[in-house]
């Protein structure tokens, strides 16, 4: 069975840091981009950062850019995002995905994890 599985959320003080994981089973887990996203409480569905399967290409949107990295270790099947210096406003819960190519969209994805929650207290 084909399953993403995240951890690593919790509660922080404002300007600390959390590392999410995300374990991938049951997929050629090499083969797949992964991108995290998130959703907080009456927003939308939103891309937080990607990466390609080889690891060499990223991305991130602009309100988490220079705090998070996206990272992935393609032999232990997993996907990581470091946050840092984290804000109130990146509270939400998280979800990793996996998709062919490395791309911004929801529907770029296939396979989702079932999310984690990350709260940040100012």
């Amino acid at each position: 069975q084909e399953q993403l599985q995240e951890s690593g959320g919790g509660l922080v003080q404002a300007g600390g840091s959390l590392r999410l994981s995300c374990a991938a089973s049951g997929l050629s887990f090499s083969h797949y981009a992964v991108g995290w996203f998130r959703q907080a409480p009456g927003k939308e569905r939103e891309i937080v950062a990607a990466v390609s399967s080889n690891g060499v290409s990223t991305y991130y949107t602009d309100s988490v850019k220079g705090r998070f990295t996206i990272s992935r270790e393609n032999a232990e099947n997993t996907a990581y995002l470091q946050m840092n210096s984290l804000k109130p406003e990146d509270t939400a819960i998280y979800f990793c995905a996996a998709g062919a190519w490395m791309t911004t969209t929801i529907q770029g994805y296939d396979h989702w994890g079932q999310g984690t929650q990350v709260t940040v207290s100012s």
